[in-house]
């Protein structure tokens, strides 16, 4: 059976040869471009680039000289969602001093590792030998026989682009584009069970919620969120935005909550790591979790279990979602699938110490 079979009908593919033409030059050129772009004056690479852009031309492992057109390797796109520890500036004395831990994108790439290793694949993570010119989901896709994305890495017209040249999965909470496949977690039934009990073991009724409306994951929770405090009689609260990849912007809403002299009863984070940024900040300022204020989090990393006290959250199946991805892809590779394939996994509620619980 055909890799990524498509109808009759669907458009041919562009190809080097096309590029090379509405170009203006050589094959071989096109080639270097996308391979050794050092041996091609940057005047010509830009033509190039911006013909392979306007025909939505995806380079092929087999154009890299890669045998008989198969790495053996399958990509995991995750553009900044990965953090590098070496990239890390924690400022000794300050709010989040010491605290180091695999977040949630990492414990998905331990899944994908796992999995990838298991079957035999090779793993490109990212862009790491992306040249500074070349798109870097289309570098990485380039050099690998499937890819895997994190949820709104790639713009929709890159994810077309690469999934029409090669097997997709993205990891996030809505199907973006027809012929790409995807991994979701029930984020609003978990964030509905944890506000439930919130609102009804805890009686709380002063409820604040950070975090951001960005991803259709994030507006799941909030949903959840929100249905469980209608649900209960209660007006929903504004989103106090706050970005899990940016502790500053947690740091700064605990300021302005501590600044009002009113602090509400719990905190809901819409991330563990907003959650942990969250307690160092208010525990800076004599604050006690949870006797003076109660937080929870959402997706159930490793450091929400080493906290103290360990976090009340929503824990999602990481490890799982990033086997799944490449079980999806392996199918795919050996002919077995070519359909799309939308996989729900689902989420559960963890119960800590951080919601006021013993």
């Amino acid at each position: 059976m055909p890799e990524n079979r498509r109808s009759a009908d669907a458009p041919r593919k562009p190809t080097v040869y096309d590029v090379a033409q509405a170009a203006g030059v050589s094959i071989a050129t096109v080639s270097f471009v996308f391979s050794k772009p050092e041996r091609v004056k940057a005047s010509t690479a830009e033509q190039v680039l911006a013909a392979a852009e306007s025909l939505g031309y995806v380079p092929s492992a087999s154009a890299r000289g890669l045998a008989r057109g198969r790495t053996g390797a399958i990509g995991l796109y995750a553009f900044d969602y990965l953090l590098d520890a070496d990239e890390l500036d924690v400022v000794p004395g300050t709010v989040g001093e010491g605290r180091l831990f695999p977040l949630y994108a990492d414990e998905v790439q331990r899944g994908v590792q796992l999995e990838c290793r298991r079957r035999g694949f090779a793993l490109m993570l990212g862009g790491a030998r992306t040249t500074p010119h070349l798109p870097h989901a289309i570098d990485v896709a380039g050099r690998v026989d499937a890819l895997i994305a994190f949820a709104g890495a790639m713009p929709d017209k890159t994810l077309t682009q690469v999934a029409s040249r090669i097997p997709v999965v993205e990891l996030g909470g809505a199907v973006r584009q027809e012929g790409v496949h995807t991994i979701f977690v029930d984020n609003r039934e978990g964030m509905l069970e944890l506000t439930r009990h919130l609102l009804e073991v805890h009686g709380y009724r002063d409820v604040a919620y950070l975090g951001e409306l960005g991803t259709p994951e994030f507006v799941q929770r909030f949903d959840g969120f929100s249905s469980a405090m209608q649900a209960a009689g209660l007006p929903v609260p504004e989103v106090l935005p706050v970005h899990a990849g940016d502790d500053a912007t947690t740091i700064a809403v605990v300021a302005r909550l501590l600044a009002s002299g009113s602090l509400p009863e719990v905190l809901v984070c819409d991330t563990d790591q907003s959650a942990l940024a969250a307690v160092d900040a208010l525990r800076a300022a004599g604050v006690t979790v949870p006797r003076d204020v109660a937080v929870t989090g959402f997706d159930g990393i490793l450091a929400s279990r080493l906290s103290a006290p360990p976090l009340t959250t929503v824990r999602q199946p990481m490890e799982l979602v990033g086997r799944s991805a490449v079980q999806i892809l392996a199918d795919i590779l050996a002919g077995e699938s070519d359909a799309d394939r939308h996989e729900l996994l689902g989420s559960a509620f963890v119960l800590g110490g951080s919601c006021g619980c013993s």
